[in-house]
């Protein structure tokens, strides 16, 4: 009577670590490095605020900085001689980025 022996594959398992290696390459590459790079514009954005600014929130209220307080917070003026006590966390984007010409 003969006997059958099953063998897996030689080199399958190296062939597997390389394409998961390049999936969370290709993840990594496509997924979070441009969350990351937003993330650090955004900061900086915040960091560089001054007075003149035109902003939007994060609710969409848009204004102009009429002064940049020591405690991270502005004053944001919405309307003329109408003023908003925020977060400077709360600024979304600089208004000419809102509305190109």
């Amino acid at each position: 009577m003969t006997q059958i022996l099953l063998q897996a594959p030689q080199g399958g398992g190296t062939f597997q670590l390389v394409m998961l290696g390049g999936i969370i390459l290709v993840f990594w590459f496509f997924m979070i490095r441009p969350q990351a790079k937003k993330a650090k514009e955004q900061k900086k954005f915040i960091d560089d605020i001054q007075k003149g600014d035109k902003v939007v929130t994060i609710a969409g209220i848009h204004g102009t900085v009429n002064k940049v307080n020591e405690d991270n917070t502005i004053q944001l003026e919405v309307s003329p001689g109408s003023y908003l006590k925020i977060e400077k966390s709360s600024i979304s984007l600089e208004w000419s980025k809102t509305n190109p010409k």
